[in-house]
């Protein structure tokens, strides 16, 4: 499993194209072999953390390739994010818990 952690900030007069573009790669992630799954998330300070798992790193790559993630990324640097960070990571152990009620 490699996980991906996306961290950024988004330039203020960016939110509302970001949101449309974000919308539409979240759509076309899921059509990549080897996608497992992603979740975003805003602080209260207005960082955002995605992560994203994919079961293999061939899978990550062929993302990171896609035409439309490449032009999705240009336009990140070019114009929504004022600062970013992305972390690749092998998950080394993995472990689930579930209570026996069900209950989250």
């Amino acid at each position: 499993m490699i996980v991906t952690v996306f961290r950024s900030r988004l330039a203020v007069e960016a939110r509302e194209e970001y949101s449309a573009v974000a919308k539409r790669m979240s759509e076309l992630a899921r059509t990549v072999p080897g996608y497992v799954s992603h979740k975003g998330f805003v602080a209260e300070d207005g960082e955002r953390v995605t992560i994203v798992e994919f079961e293999t790193e061939e899978g990550l790559q062929a993302w990171k390739v896609h035409p439309d993630h490449v032009e999705a990324k240009r336009l990140g640097f070019a114009t929504f994010f004022g600062t970013f960070k992305v972390q690749i990571c092998k998950v080394v152990r993995d472990r689930t818990w579930t209570r026996r009620d069900g209950q989250p």
